[in-house]
């Protein structure tokens, strides 16, 4: 946290000293300074800058229906792009220092979900309209009743079997373990590495990447996992130059000669907003869109909520003034990732590392957005990274995701915990966000009415509930 002398408050009905830009973030209004902001702005870029790297890395690893994958450099492009142009969003209108980037839950919904199922425009046409549904709900001021229907055991299940999720994605990316080519001959489904040892040096760069990153997060070091995206990167470098490697898989640790070049806006813009419905159906398609929503809806509220709270800008009663300012931001910004191609972009946790430096207000988010921008002409250093400096950052973030949701589970309450229970294991354990979410729907309401508490289940999730289930039941009624 900021160790400097609190900010002079200037007194009531008398203007900010620090002028225009002052007034217009009241910075000194909250007790902040333009510094402290700066501070913070650079602070949460370096402490999410990884994104850039990681989000090209999930989404250009995946294929469509057709076969067809995104091109990485043009991922680079749209992922920054995005980030800056939403995160600077949310500075001017929400006045609020939570930066914005494509989410690492959602963007393996779109990868290993959606787009298998139709094409790339179709997917992230889909991602555009959960966005759209996300503003109707602000504009209607339905999105915090909503919120309110799912019960907190059930909303940190969510959170926490998406924080699972990606780190087995994670593993699996970097080669640490890998599916058994004939499960027929063995129950078990995973191998560590290859062939059931760990051999080489990429799975040795993604080792020694996850304990730096775990180290650093210990020693509570600021912009840890990026650090450790750039000493393995180095480390890749220098290995790849001297040893003879067979694969490093998707980008191979080159030094690109110019590292500066001139971005790549080829994917902006190429999106089917109901092409995939055409693709799957009415029924699946709504359910992937609401699957895109839930990922994108709970992870922004808690995110915008604990912030608020942190950086003190909630009131006695726990709420944050303009809030519906701030969530509408963020259902432009869902929209905007599916735009881009880059995948819902959502509010970035990694933003307490900036109120941790001080700041307060979206001059912040002015700061954090710009080094964005300036990030867009990079894009040969970011292709440079390889899957195994980068997957590091999935685990170290499945982790923090998990110790800050588990601890909020009442698991006393086995009408609250086994739905949680079976929500987060179902996530890693399918492969699929859709049906750990909806498995722990329909084991909520079943338990709730087999404990004779049928009335305390919203009619929301009795709602949702039903769909999921007839959804699974779609194959044996001869529907798919």
């Amino acid at each position: 946290m900021s160790t400097s002398a609190p900010a002079k408050v200037p007194a009531p009905g008398q203007p900010p000293a620090g002028g225009a830009l002052d007034r217009y973030f009241r910075i000194s209004e909250r007790g902040s300074t333009l510094p402290r902001e700066i501070r913070g702005g650079v602070a949460t870029f370096f402490a999410m800058a990884y994104i850039i790297v990681l989000n090209p890395i999930i989404l250009s690893g995946a294929k469509d229906m057709y076969g067809h994958q995104l091109d990485y450099g043009q991922l680079v492009t749209a992922t920054a792009v995005t980030a800056a142009f939403t995160t600077l969003l949310m500075g001017v209108i929400g006045n609020v220092p939570i930066a914005l980037a494509a989410g690492l839950g959602v963007n393996t919904v779109v990868a290993l979900q959606l787009a298998p199922r139709m094409s790339w425009p179709d997917a992230m046409g889909m991602v555009v309209l959960a966005g759209f549904v996300v503003m109707l709900l602000v504009a209607t001021g339905l999105r915090e009743r909503v919120m309110n229907a799912v019960p907190l055991g059930l909303r940190k299940g969510i959170s926490i079997g998406i924080g699972l999720f990606i780190m087995i994605i994670g593993l699996v990316d970097s080669g640490f373990v890998s599916r058994i080519p004939d499960a027929a001959h063995t129950t078990v489904p995973l191998q560590l590495g290859a062939d059931g040892h760990l051999n080489g040096w990429p799975v040795l760069i993604f080792v020694l990447g996850a304990l730096l990153t775990l180290a650093l997060i210990v020693r509570k070091v600021p912009g840890a996992i990026l650090i450790s995206i750039v000493a393995m990167t180095v480390l890749a470098l220098i290995v790849n130059a001297t040893a003879t490697i067979p694969s490093w898989g998707l980008t191979t640790p080159k030094w690109p000669g110019n590292p500066v070049a001139t971005p790549d806006f080829g994917l902006l813009g190429k999106v089917s907003l109901f092409g995939g419905f055409d693709k799957v159906g009415v029924l699946t398609g709504v359910l992937f869109v609401f699957t895109v929503l839930l990922s994108c809806f709970f992870d922004a509220m808690g995110t915008i909520m604990g912030i608020g709270d942190e950086a003190k800008l909630t009131d006695a009663e726990g709420q944050m003034p303009g809030i519906n300012k701030v969530l509408f931001v963020d259902g432009i910004a869902v929209a905007a990732g599916g735009a881009s191609s880059s995948s819902a972009t959502t509010c970035f946790v990694e933003s307490t590392a900036g109120v941790g430096e001080g700041a307060r207000t979206g001059a912040a988010n002015v700061v954090t957005g710009l080094l964005f921008a300036a990030a867009l002409f990079l894009t040969p250093v970011a292709t440079m990274v390889p899957s195994q400096a980068a997957t590091p950052a999935l685990v170290a973030v499945g982790f923090l995701i998990l110790s800050h949701s588990i601890r909020d589970i009442d698991w006393a309450d086995y009408t609250i915990a086994i739905p949680a229970f079976v929500t987060m294991l179902m996530m890693p354990f399918t492969y699929s966000i859709t049906n750990g979410i909806g498995m722990g729907f329909l084991t909520f309401v079943v338990l709730h009415l087999a404990a004779g508490r049928g009335r305390e289940v919203p009619v929301a999730l009795y709602v949702v509930a039903a769909v999921f289930g007839f959804y699974y039941l779609m194959p044996a009624l001869g529907l798919t």
